[in-house]
């Protein structure tokens, strides 16, 4: 147990007092089940492709040390320190962003990763969102505090900028978590209704326009309404590991998913869950995301700097959306879409930006404003 003084005015003892321990707590839990499944679902990926059965799991090992000690590092900083760091991270995963249409390497049909030494690949978008997320609410607060701050018009600006390279890639999925992010922000500053109408509308006819321009959108939103038209392997193998893991599942490394399915260590990790660990394990880590967003959003709604509110409301809200879409298309609530599943999906770009993400999210919503800078 952490003993520190409570009248430990020094960095750490003034982090360990104002830091939300709870949601802290939840996010170590969910990096060891992270830890967990990655030995569990990772080694024959590896052995796929004749490398050593833990390749993987040692990369992730190297990964998760890192994003533990980025996360905590940036939670110790000021709000103002955290808006700093947004916009350094931005313009450097912007450009890299920009980069992967010129010297991006395509992975399935998309351009998405760069190589980068140390970390073999790259993913930029991963990068991009938790940064333009608190940019977005520093404009929207500047604007709402000075009139004549152009903040929402730069603000959407940015916003449409990211949106129309990721679908160049293309990569819907990612597009929808930015605009789902920035929408709702636009709704906690309070925007006008007939704009949140302009918005719903343009949201829809975007994914009309999706279906009918973008062919693996058509195909995977075709295989979602109708199974029978088209190869749904990997959601059907999915959801055969949890009926065959019951409520407590078969038990560690007594599954079979991981060997059939290509992407069990990243956008399937919780049909390797479900079926050797089964129903009660996946539930704990649905409540985890849960309650690490809920929790977030009501320590943001209490916050008296609107910038803070909006920030960590846009990070909150990306972590959980995240989950929920790796989840939600593991079990065919929603159509198949590559999403990795924070701090458990094995990935180092996902792990590191997430750590980012989250790191913000725990330094803006700690409490006694007194005690951080202004910002």
């Amino acid at each position: 147990m952490i003993q520190v003084p409570r009248d430990d005015r020094s960095l750490i003892g003034q982090w360990w007092w104002t830091v939300d321990r709870w949601s802290l707590g939840a996010i170590l839990a969910i990096m060891a089940f992270g830890v967990l499944l990655t030995l569990a679902a990772s080694p024959p990926a590896a052995e796929r492709l004749g490398a050593d059965s833990f390749m993987f799991a040692k990369r992730q090992f190297v990964f998760l040390p890192m994003a533990l000690t980025l996360m905590l590092a940036i939670s110790l900083v000021s709000p103002r320190h955290v808006r700093r760091l947004a916009l350094v991270v931005f313009c450097g995963s912007l450009l890299l962003l920009a980069a992967t249409f010129i010297i991006g390497i395509e992975i399935k049909g998309a351009r998405r990763w760069v190589s980068v030494p140390g970390l073999t690949t790259l993913q930029p978008s991963e990068f991009v969102k938790p940064s333009l997320a608190v940019i977005s609410a520093w404009l929207l607060a500047q604007s709402r505090a000075e009139r004549r701050t152009p903040g929402y018009l730069l603000s959407t600006l940015l916003v449409g900028i990211v949106i129309a390279m990721l679908v160049v890639q293309p990569d819907l999925g990612m597009s929808i978590v930015v605009a789902a992010v920035w929408a709702t922000q636009l709704f906690v500053v309070g925007m006008p209704m007939w704009v949140a109408g302009v918005g719903l509308i343009g949201g829809a006819l975007s994914l009309v326009g999706a279906y009918f321009a973008l062919s693996h959108v058509r195909s995977r939103f075709d295989r979602f309404l109708d199974p029978s038209s088209g190869d749904n392997y990997q959601v059907n193998t999915a959801l055969e590991a949890f009926m065959n893991g019951s409520l407590f599942g078969r038990g560690p490394g007594e599954g079979t998913v991981k060997a059939q399915l290509p992407d069990a260590h990243t956008d399937f990790v919780m049909a390797v869950a479900g079926e050797e660990f089964g129903l009660v394990v996946c539930l704990i880590i649905l409540g985890l995301f849960a309650f690490v967003t809920l929790r977030s959003l009501g320590r943001a709604s209490k916050e008296t700097s609107l910038f803070v509110t909006l920030a960590a409301t846009g990070l909150g809200v990306q972590f959980g959306l995240q989950a929920a879409i790796n989840m939600a298309s593991t079990v065919q609530l929603i159509p198949a879409k590559g999403m990795t599943l924070p701090f458990i999906s094995y990935g180092g770009s996902s792990a590191l930006a997430m750590a980012v993400c989250v790191g913000m999210l725990l330094s803006l919503t700690r409490e006694h404003a007194g005690l951080r800078e202004a910002v």
